[in-house]
């Protein structure tokens, strides 16, 4: 063997973790960049994302070959920690995908090479393993000692194949003697080294987000008193003030149509309340609904000379499909813009929308005028926004993640509820409202809300009406388990029956006597009486008085006869709801959908 191919084990030690902090840092760097910033390990990816995370630690692989030495006609190498930190990250399928690309690719570049064989084997196996382990122990995805432990294994395992199948012998023999003790002690610390980067990475990522959501909310609690009077100009130049106050950017301006309702901070000596909009940027945010981020003058469109503004977010303001007008946060030059004021635009403007819309709906007279509304307006319940957005506030101190995940469900439950112009939807798309209904309870209660929802195959597409098992699951919960200290559980079931769909609710709660059973199925509105609310109390986690307890009954007692009349009307009076109930013992409601008719 030539003896100019054959470095010592301490010159080799050094060139692979030379060569390994090259490789780590570009990775790192790389999984900060969006899309890549948003996927996370153990979540639910869409296709695309996998198979981005595939080729990613795959191309990993393949430069950890790359960087490797070429040793006795074979290759010192740092592959295995891109693919264990690809299994363990990803789990199988990306564990096993980057294996085959790094593995195919050092099998071709060496076809017939003597260790060709026994190398690639042994990096499919690595990536197999790590992503098998990640899915059996989930809690130990990014753990640095398993990953230091695979990497001791799967290179140990390595060279045993190496020795098993590389011919000739005495090559193997002494390659192995050469490269194991480095190859097996660089790849396991450089696996977790890699896999720690990428959880601190995670985790920095969690306190931005968690800080954001704390923003939005702040934001949202100072700048509700103003929204409610709608989006004029007093309310506009008050929330654009709270805004440039808490997120500290240069300027911040809201329009509607094409005026602007106000402009605070850097450039407000042009940019005028009460004056058409002056750039180009606005107006196609206006016109095509799409938030944007731009980045120079040219792109804002403003013609004043100076204009100090450098770079601008713009998020439309919806109010159901129509843009009413734009949300615009302002850089500088000394005071750029980034990606999370972006996240953070789109978030608020949500918010704002969904608040321009709940005071759309919420007039109280036009509420009383209209039936459907008043079916809306016992679902829009402020108490129930304002003790979510408490209890987000509290979780987001606790448990960041979980804050996102209720202020997401929130937003899809207040979103339904708005949205009264859809005709028949599918029954999963209900379903969807009664479990972000749910999770949002149960966040509050705990243990006092527990659910079981019994779908049958085959009834997901069946088409309903909306908004008609939200209102009866919510007063299962709320005058039903909520009523008995220990709380209890709320059970939801649909099935076919020929060409109708059952559903049934029920609850092991308070149950009602036969005067409030008799009311909610009563043909007359006027038969709707205060006797609907038996031994309405207080709740003291939701800080309610006991009237206000009792108005909110009431519009519960509405909202659930405003289903059984919804479906009277829609289907005749043989399709009323049943209501079996006794004091003490809980409450059963169930109803039929006909199928040919929502066709």
């Amino acid at each position: 063997m030539d003896p100019i191919l054959s470095p010592h084990v301490p010159e080799l030690f050094i060139t692979l973790t030379q060569r390994f902090g090259l490789l780590l840092a570009g990775g790192f760097a790389i999984m900060t960049f969006a899309p890549l910033d948003k996927v996370g390990p153990g979540r639910s990816r869409p296709l695309w994302a996998t198979a981005l995370l595939v080729v990613m630690f795959g191309l990993f692989g393949i430069l950890g070959t790359y960087t490797g030495n070429f040793v006795f006609q074979s290759f010192a190498n740092l592959r295995a920690m891109g693919v264990i930190t690809a299994g363990l990250f990803g789990g199988p399928v990306v564990g096993a995908g980057a294996g085959i690309i790094a593995a195919g690719h050092r099998y071709l570049i060496d076809v017939g090479g003597f260790s060709a064989l026994p190398c690639g084997l042994a990096t499919l196996s690595e990536g197999v393993l790590a992503g098998l382990v990640a899915w059996r122990f989930p809690e130990r995805r990014l753990d640095w000692a398993t990953a230091l432990t695979l990497g001791l294994i799967g290179e140990t395992y390595h060279m045993g194949l190496v020795l098993w199948l590389a011919e000739p012998f005495t090559e193997a023999v002494e390659l192995v003697r050469v490269i194991s003790l480095p190859m097996i002690l660089i790849n396991a610390m450089g696996a977790a080294l890699f896999v720690q980067a990428l959880r601190l990475q995670l985790h920095f990522r969690d306190l931005r987000d968690s800080t954001q959501a704390r923003q939005i909310l702040s934001i949202a609690n100072q700048s509700l008193t103003h929204l409610r009077s709608g989006l004029t100009r007093a309310s506009a130049q008050a929330t654009a003030e709270i805004i440039l106050d808490e997120t500290h950017v240069a300027a911040v301006a809201l329009t509607g149509g094409d005026m602007v309702l106000a402009h605070v901070g850097a450039g407000a000596d042009h940019h005028l309340a009460g004056f058409h909009v002056r750039t180009m940027a606005t107006r196609r945010v206006a016109e095509t609904g799409e938030p944007l981020f731009v980045r120079d003058r040219d792109s804002i469109g403003c013609r004043q000379p100076g204009c100090p503004l450098t770079d601008a977010i713009i998020v439309p303001l919806r109010k159901g499909g129509q843009i009413l007008g734009c949300l615009k946060l302002y850089g500088t030059k000394n005071r750029p813009l980034d990606q999370t004021r972006f996240e953070l635009a789109k978030g608020l403007a949500d918010l704002f929308s969904t608040q321009i819309e709940l005071e759309e709906i919420g007039i109280k007279n036009q509420l009383i005028a209209r039936a459907e509304i008043r079916r809306l307006q016992a679902q829009i319940n402020p108490h129930f926004l304002f003790n979510s957005l408490n209890t987000v506030a509290s979780f987001c101190r606790t448990a960041p993640g979980q804050a996102r995940d209720l202020i997401l469900d929130l937003a899809r439950y207040m979103r339904r509820n708005l949205d009264s112009s859809r005709g028949a939807i599918r029954l999963s798309e209900e379903l969807e409202q009664v479990r972000s209904y749910l999770v949002i309870e149960q966040a509050r209660f705990g243990d006092r809300i527990r659910a079981d929802i019994d779908l049958a195959p085959g009834t997901a597409d069946w088409l309903i009406p909306p908004l008609l098992i939200q209102p009866l699951v919510e007063n299962s919960v709320r005058h039903g388990i909520l009523a008995r200290e220990e709380g209890g559980l709320v059970r939801l079931s649909a099935h076919a029956d020929g060409d109708h769909l059952l559903v049934t609710v029920e609850d092991d709660g308070a149950g009602m006597d036969d005067d409030t059973r008799n009311a909610i199925l009563a043909p007359d509105a006027s038969d709707l009486s205060p006797h609907l609310v038996p031994d309405a109390q207080p709740d003291p986690q939701a800080g309610q008085s006991c009237a206000e307890t009792m108005a909110e009954s009431l519009r519960d007692g509405i909202g659930a006869r405003n289903c059984n009349q919804r479906l009277m009307q829609m289907y005749g009076p043989s399709y009323a709801m049943r209501i079996d109930s006794e004091p003490g013992r809980g409450t059963r409601v169930s109803f039929r959908i006909p199928r040919q008719q929502l066709q």
